[in-house]
């Protein structure tokens, strides 16, 4: 695999190139202020864009390990799937300032979208200084997963609103 230290050097090109937008929110009353819901800067890639060599191999690795997932016997839960895509991979930024995206579903409208897979990039994470967890409600426990943003960290989650 890449390396995170890679990886987060192409993120930081996109970055100074200024390819990153604010995060929008879908399905919001024209009152509510969306950076209170959602204040990450945000990219969409595919992993062949000029300078991306390394997200791309991050984005084939992440590919194959769902992929993979999918296909083997006694999958579980990926069984009720037969998952042969994906769309472009969203690299999000939080620039600071209490900056945060308030508990949400990744796919509420069940439009396709299945698994959501994380990969942190957050060198030197401290929790007391940074704070910033990935919450997790899963509706399968009445347990609450807190999940740091550690670096070289991958996750992946269902999209839907089993983890909210």
């Amino acid at each position: 695999m890449s390396n995170g230290a890679d990886i987060l050097s192409e993120v930081h090109t996109l970055y100074k190139c200024g390819h990153f937008r604010a995060g929008q929110v879908v399905n919001t009353k024209a009152t509510v202020n969306s950076q209170l819901i959602r204040g990450d800067h945000i990219v969409w890639v595919d992993g062949t864009e000029q300078d991306c060599a390394n997200i791309g191999f991050l984005v084939q690795t992440l590919d194959s390990i769902v992929i993979r997932c999918n296909a083997m016997s006694g999958d579980g839960e990926f069984a009720k799937y037969r998952i042969n895509r994906r769309t472009k991979a969203m690299i999000a930024c939080y620039p600071g300032n209490n900056s945060q995206y308030v508990r949400h579903i990744d796919n509420p409208n069940n439009d396709g979208r299945c698994v959501t897979s994380i990969y942190y990039l957050n060198k030197d994470y401290n929790r007391q200084r940074d704070g910033g967890v990935l919450r997790l409600f899963p509706q399968i426990s009445s347990c609450v997963a807190d999940i740091e943003p550690k670096f070289n960290r991958v996750i992946f989650f269902w999209s839907d609103r089993r983890n909210p």
